[in-house]
């Protein structure tokens, strides 16, 4: 276990190190020029250059990228070219509406699509498992603006069950509202990752079902379904931690868009402002937080997944 925690630790520091890279290179080779937006249409030649000098646009991009890296690894993570504001302290406040956002996303996932899953599963041979599973591809195929459009309609112009707009201007010192908030955008991205989640369920469970652990318990007196969840269920659990590795990096990558679509001051609603203002520095602090945090949340569940499935230890992967 040792060996592999080490290994893995090792393979997330070259994954942030080599996504680094690729986000400042991106950056960098992306058409205009950041100080003349910066500077602003109604800006001369020098004051452009003086600019450009001021904010070390003039150096070589190495000595740029290290400096950046540097200040990373120190726990700086530069300042905004636009409104030289610390970038840190603003991401970490933002953060505070994406983290729960992506974390009650991913319990609609779950909810949604493990015990649907199963169900379909079980009834793989009825009209109601057909059914299941029509729905999940369907839902698995929206994209997630129109999903986030439809429950706009269904519970908030039709229901006026929750918000559809907006955060506290306290945040979480309002935690009833600032709950309710997430509410649905929440949903939005649960509904499409847990159809996503329902499939991958059905199919582990079509194949625990077959299995000849569950065959033998059934055999020996146990009902189908009991059998299924006495002895089945811990494989199909491992299969969907498997999974989440992945489709955390979906919920974060939906969170950029719910962000917007809902009005949430969140990383994902600040990194498309900042997309459009051209503070580089800041996006690709933001786009590297956000690397890190897929980064992390994949480390975990290799090490969760390593530690409950005893073939993967007994093979020494």
């Amino acid at each position: 276990m040792t060996r592999f925690l080490v290994g893995r630790v090792l393979l997330l520091v070259v994954g942030l190190l080599v996504a680094s890279i690729i986000v400042f290179a991106t950056l960098r080779v992306l058409p205009g020029d950041v100080a003349q937006v910066v500077a602003g249409t109604q800006s001369t030649p020098a004051q452009v250059e003086h600019l450009r000098q001021q904010l070390g646009l003039d150096r070589p991009v190495v000595v740029q990228y290290l400096d950046w890296i540097g200040g990373v690894l120190h726990g700086d993570l530069g300042r905004s070219l636009v409104t030289n504001g610390a970038v840190g302290p603003e991401i970490a406040q933002k953060l505070a509406v994406t983290l729960p956002l992506a974390g009650m996303s991913l319990v609609a996932a779950l909810v949604l699509g493990v015990p649907l899953g199963v169900l379909a599963a079980v009834l793989r041979r009825r009209a109601g498992g057909a059914a299941i599973g029509f729905v999940a591809q369907a839902v698995a195929a929206v994209p997630v603006v129109w999903a986030g459009m439809l429950l706009i309609a269904l519970f908030a112009v039709t229901l006026h069950w929750l918000p559809t707009q907006g955060f506290p201007l306290d945040g979480w010192d309002e935690p009833g509202r600032a709950f309710s908030s997430l509410v649905l955008p929440a949903l939005t991205i649960g509904a499409v990752e847990g159809a996503v989640i329902l499939r991958f369920t059905r199919s582990a469970t079509l194949s625990v079902l077959d299995a000849d652990h569950v065959r033998t318990a059934a055999a020996i007196g146990l009902t189908r379904t009991r059998a299924l969840l006495r002895h089945g269920l811990p494989s199909v659990a491992l299969t969907v931690l498997a999974v989440l590795g992945v489709q955390i990096a979906g919920l974060l990558v939906g969170a950029v868009v719910v962000e917007q679509l809902f009005s949430l001051p969140g990383v994902g609603r600040m990194l498309v402002t900042d997309v459009g203002r051209r503070d580089v520095t800041k996006v690709q602090s933001e786009l590297l937080v956000l690397t890190g945090l897929v980064l992390l949340v994949g480390f975990a569940v290799d090490v969760v997944h390593r530690s409950l499935d005893p073939r993967q230890r007994e093979v020494g992967e």
